[in-house]
């Protein structure tokens, strides 16, 4: 591709907030970087998974809702966290995890353990119980 090819569509979905790195042929035939603000096909693609992303935690809401399940269920589906990195920011084994995620689970929490898992998922103190 050359300089002059770079896409630059206008990139909305993120607002201007990164731009892609691309490499270049330069009107000498020497490759250089050149940056683009966006790419509609990409873009797109990129809503479209944000809206699944999205669809999901909605559905997880109401699972956690209708009490099949604990809030921390919710934000893993939020954050795209699977057990094993939850497990990992935490330090909880993953059993325990599915333990937290069922509701009976979740009450046995202390408030040290709801403020790790807050911690975990960037929320504020006390947003996991809001949920409920």
């Amino acid at each position: 591709m050359r300089k002059d090819q770079v896409p630059q569509d206008d990139g909305k979905m993120l607002d201007g907030k990164t731009r892609d790195l691309y490499y270049v042929l330069d009107e000498n035939g020497n490759y250089v970087q050149a940056l683009s603000q966006g790419w509609d096909p990409k873009t797109t693609v990129l809503q479209q998974a944000w809206d699944d992303i999205s669809e999901h935690a909605d559905e997880a809401r109401k699972a956690v809702q209708s009490g099949e399940y604990s809030p921390i269920y919710f934000y893993m589906e939020k954050t795209q966290m699977d057990l094993k990195l939850v497990a990992e920011y935490t330090g909880f084994s993953k059993g325990k995890i599915k333990e937290h995620l069922s509701p009976a689970g979740y009450a046995k929490l202390s408030a040290g353990e709801r403020q790790l898992y807050e911690e975990t998922f960037n929320i504020e103190a006390g947003s996991l119980d809001k949920m409920i």
